[in-house]
């Protein structure tokens, strides 16, 4: 709505016509986590409304799926009024009322081609979660589910309680995706856990935004809790600010035997000083090696579970984490102490 109008999408064949990716399928979620939150407070029963760049937008499930039609994505979600954890019990239950009449107005008036994910809402409510999850699952959506409400506020604590009430409630057969998760050892391995198959997020690009390379170990979790200490400065086993000055004469690659096009061309060193003259480069070259890192983590997560080895995977990962913290703090008290 706030760059071409959908006629121009729509003449042009849609987002693989206008972007010239032939070869890429494309989702479609009524959330945009990088810059359009959804916005509680100015969602009514005729839209959910979203905080934007060009300011608040009220979005009808009718505009939406003219949207959907000329987009032309394989997979698309429905229409949803998503709540933060906050929200009073009223609320919550007005939010799961008001996603279940889009869902049948966007089925309604769903276009020819794309397969549907019904949403999935209920804020931090377990009985509300369940009940948008019966509901949906009743509507028997054709591709899946896609469990909105989440990263907008709620604990990592009260998180798989929430997930496990959604997940269990719905078809084995069918896909589950999710929005607002990223972190990998907080949330990504959380919701494989509960059962989530498929996940939305920005977490690599708020990452490269900042400057940060994923570094963490994909092939083995086992780490020597004694060598934690002596880890890059500005890391905290997960990644590494490459705008600190200790790599500015850093000529290794950000990762050793990593197969990216950044890692096997470039080193620390020019990273650093792109980022530092404010070269665009450095952005690109970053998004490169954390996407490529990024979808390594989930090939060993896949492998893991073919396995039949996902916990033992999911332990060592946490574990090998709580140990570096916790081996950080012990540096940081040291330090105090000498300068007492």
């Amino acid at each position: 709505l706030e760059g071409l109008s959908i006629k121009t999408i729509s003449k042009i064949g849609g987002l693989h016509q206008l972007l010239g990716l032939h070869e890429y399928g494309f989702v479609a979620v009524p959330r945009d986590s990088i810059q359009c939150l959804p916005e509680a407070n100015g969602t009514n029963k005729l839209g959910a409304s979203f905080e934007t760049p060009c300011g608040r937008l009220l979005i009808k499930p009718v505009e939406y799926m003219e949207m959907i039609s000329s987009m032309k994505p394989e997979l698309w979600a429905t229409l949803a009024d998503e709540v933060p954890a906050w929200v009073s019990d009223k609320r919550n239950k007005t939010s799961v009322d008001r996603t279940i009449k889009w869902l049948d107005e966007c089925i309604v008036s769903s276009p020819v081609g794309g397969a549907v994910f019904g949403a999935i809402v209920g804020g931090s409510s377990l009985e509300e979660r369940q009940r948008c999850a019966q509901e949906v699952a009743r509507r028997n959506v054709s591709a899946g589910y896609w469990v909105g409400g989440f990263g907008l506020g709620e604990s990592m604590n009260e998180r798989p309680a929430l997930l496990n009430a959604v997940i269990e409630t719905l078809p084995e057969e069918k896909p589950r995706f999710i929005c607002g998760l990223g972190l990998p050892a907080e949330e990504i391995l959380q919701g494989v856990a509960a059962g989530v198959d498929l996940f939305e997020s920005t977490y690599i690009y708020h990452l490269t935004l900042g400057g940060f390379a994923l570094t963490f170990p994909l092939d083995s979790m086992e780490i020597n809790a004694s060598n934690l200490a002596s880890s890059d400065v500005g890391s905290d086993l997960r990644k590494i600010n490459l705008r600190a000055t200790v790599f500015r004469k850093d000529t290794t690659p950000i990762i050793e035997g990593c197969t990216c096009y950044t890692c096997q061309n470039h080193t620390r060193a020019y990273i650093n000083h792109l980022l530092n003259v404010h070269e665009m480069l450095a952005q690109i070259l970053l998004e490169i090696h954390n996407t490529h890192h990024f979808l390594g983590f989930f090939r060993s997560i896949r492998e893991a579970i073919k396995a039949g080895r996902f916990e033992e995977f999911r332990k060592k990962f946490v574990q090998s984490r709580c140990d570096h913290l916790a081996v950080a703090s012990l540096d940081v008290g040291f330090s105090q102490t000498r300068l007492v």
